[in-house]
């Protein structure tokens, strides 16, 4: 269990309990379990007998949460006492479920979320098609190098070339005399691309890995992050370079993308929640879940702004609201907390603010003052990545007591009452 769980998505302190409790529930009470990075060791004895040390090592995460639901949901079952046959058995069955969608919706699905970035920005029809197109190309790109075993790292590299030769290429649309053709916003066509290359990113695990004493699996999770991140960031610099090369030079904004108007801002952050929990294996609960945590969070985000706090602190802010609900909602209705908790932060992914900073550093030739311009804001982006962070574990960091306690209480309840 605790081996699927940890391909699945799940924090270590997760896969640790679980496997302690299961552990437990079938007369092995002195067990201790390490979780590192992508290995884990049980070592323990049952009774008189000798004791055993088990290692098993996961060859790659895959995010199912679906999955990870069922575990939980099994989890809980063999706290009730089913008999250890059963829970074999049940166990083994979810560990070959087949992922829940096909290639072509999760390719959709990751195009979709592109759509929902870009209505946050309030463009038009055209620019949200061009969206989903150029996100349904680096997808399509990054499914077929990952068949063919490219290493990860590449793929974002390819994903991110390709979202950004088809953003520079855009602009010759207008060159057909289309009105919409003419307002075309290349940069939130590559911000949409680079929040959904930025989606599977262990970010929160990493952070809630680090947080929970787990430090060397945080560290191997950090370097991952860092190591895929800069994937994206080469791709998009090898495009811009080679489509200035080609002619099609894109001009750096001046200032950061306007948002659009506040409904269409809450209406992409449900798209994007819904389009996250579908990629990432999610059942139609969890969807539900993701979209109430969406509003929740990005409404924690606006107002927060509202008041004064900058873009990093009503990032965190937001990421804070969304990922404590998220730990009380999840645990109530019998789901990944953090399924929910990805999906409602996405929305604040910097997307646009990643663009524009080596949009800047391209174009700025021999001037320092453009040079340290895109720097500076490359590091504001950054900022708010951590922000999202530290928001997001605190969340769950917070959430988990509070959990217990309102637990407690409803039992307390229960027994009053009885």
């Amino acid at each position: 269990m605790g081996e699927t769980m940890l391909v699945a998505g799940a924090p270590a302190s997760e896969v640790t309990r679980t496997i302690v409790r299961v552990a437990d529930a079938y007369g092995m009470r002195a067990l201790h379990v390490d979780v590192t990075y992508n290995s884990i060791t049980t070592a323990g004895r049952a009774g008189d007998g000798a004791p055993v040390t088990t290692l098993r090592v996961v060859h790659g995460a895959a995010p199912d949460h679906a999955k990870l639901q069922r575990l939980q949901a099994l989890q809980a079952e063999i706290a009730t006492g089913i008999p250890l046959g059963e829970a074999e058995l049940r166990c083994r069955d979810i560990r070959r479920t087949p992922f829940r969608y096909r290639p072509t919706v999760i390719i959709a699905a990751q195009a979709l979320l592109a759509v929902g970035v870009a209505i946050m920005f309030g463009v038009n029809l055209l620019n949200m098609s061009l969206a989903f197109l150029a996100a349904a190309l680096a997808a399509l790109t990054q499914y077929l190098l990952a068949r063919a075993r490219v290493p990860y790292f590449f793929s974002q590299i390819a994903g991110g070339l390709v979202l950004t030769i088809v953003a520079a290429l855009t602009p010759l649309l207008a060159r057909t005399g289309w009105e919409q053709a003419a307002i075309i916003r290349p940069s939130v066509i590559v911000a949409s691309g680079i929040v959904l290359m930025l989606a599977g990113l262990t970010v929160v695990g990493a952070a809630q890995d680090a947080i929970d004493g787990f430090a060397l699996t945080a560290l191997g999770r950090l370097l991952e992050l860092v190591t895929q991140t800069v994937g994206v960031v080469l791709g998009i610099l090898l495009g811009l370079e080679l489509a200035r090369v080609l002619g099609f030079a894109m001009e750096p904004p001046s200032q950061a993308l306007p948002l659009g108007p506040l409904p269409l801002q809450f209406v992409g952050a449900a798209i994007i929640a819904v389009a996250v929990a579908i990629f990432n294996g999610a059942g139609v609960r969890i969807v539900v879940i993701s979209v109430v945590l969406s509003f929740v969070a990005w409404a924690g985000f606006t107002a927060t702004g509202a008041i004064g706090f900058d873009v990093a602190a009503a990032s965190g802010a937001g990421a804070f609201a969304g990922s404590l609900l998220g730990t009380l909602i999840a645990f109530r209705l019998h789901v990944p907390s953090v399924a929910v908790t990805i999906a409602a932060i996405l929305p604040m992914v910097p997307g646009a603010a990643v663009f524009r900073g080596l949009l800047t550093i391209v174009e700025s030739g021999e001037d320092a003052t453009l040079l340290l311009s895109g720097a500076v804001t490359l590091a504001g982006a950054a900022t708010v990545g951590v922000a999202l962070a530290v928001g997001a574990s605190l969340g769950i960091y917070l959430g988990q007591p509070l959990r217990a306690t309102l637990n407690g209480v409803t039992r307390a309840r229960t027994r009053l009452r009885a």
